[in-house]
């Protein structure tokens, strides 16, 4: 489902986020990172894989985990995968998101997260260009009600339909929020807009395009059950080369421990 909910190759990974870790904290403080460690993760089926208002999986379920470790620092690094319907550019049945961040506590309520993340298209195409990128975010968050975040892409793919023209940085802004209802169910609802800037005229202009959810969310101890319905701008298509997911629902069952 969209990353506006509560719930973002087989190339190493592990060694760059933990030599950024240490250059980050230096002699004094290398010894910190590793007081408090925690292990987490999650295992979820969806019937959708929905991202950012389109659809990663052309409207058929998708199988994803993660695994993640932080410490009482707020420091946290981890990995994300999904699988993915590989008829999609760039012919990759699955995409492996890397990721690193720190987590800084404003006060009781809020909190504020700055996290760098690469996302690498799994078993791609040979005949497809690459897919991969990078991106920057911050977000705020008022505990587990409300967040905002904002996120650059330096390096995003740019395609108008289904051609592919190059690569220019993209930004996008979304909003989440979280409302308990009664008992474990909960109100949950997101928004956010996607912006492409253009590298010259006709096709090649800047684009962009909102998309949002709504929904339910049910927890009960490690499980999570999302419900959404879906809407995203018809603009998305001239965009991306993947299906919209508008005026549709999805779900997802998660696992976390």
């Amino acid at each position: 489902m969209s990353d506006c909910s509560f719930h973002k190759p087989a190339r190493p990974g592990r060694g760059w986020a933990c030599a950024l870790l240490a250059a980050a904290a230096g002699p004094a403080g290398a010894a910190s990172l590793t007081e408090g460690l925690s292990v987490g993760g999650s295992v979820a089926v969806t019937t959708d894989y929905i991202y950012q208002g389109l659809s990663q999986s052309d409207g058929h379920g998708a199988l994803q985990g993660d695994l993640h470790v932080g410490n009482a620092g707020g420091t946290f690094l981890g990995a994300w995968a999904s699988s993915r319907d590989s008829d999609l550019q760039p012919g990759a049945p699955a995409v492996l998101q890397l990721y690193l961040g720190h987590r800084f506590a404003l006060s009781g309520a809020w909190s504020t997260t700055v996290s760098a993340r690469s996302y690498y298209y799994i078993d791609a195409s040979d005949y497809e260009p690459s897919g991969d990128y990078f991106e920057l975010s911050a977000r705020v968050s008022y505990l587990d009600r409300w967040s905002f975040s904002v996120t650059a892409i330096p390096n995003a793919v740019r395609y108008w339909d289904y051609i592919r023209l190059s690569r220019s940085p993209a930004y996008v802004a979304d909003a989440s929020l979280q409302w308990l209802l009664v008992g474990d169910l909960y109100f949950t609802a997101g928004a956010g807009y996607y912006y492409s800037t253009g590298t010259g005229e006709g096709i090649e202009r800047a684009t962009g395009y909102a998309y949002g959810n709504a929904g339910f969310a049910y927890e009960h101890r490690g499980w999570r059950l999302d419900v959404g319905y879906f809407l995203t701008q018809e603009a998305a298509e001239r965009s991306f080369p993947y299906p919209i997911a508008t005026q549709k629902f999805a779900a997802t069952l998660a696992w976390r421990f």
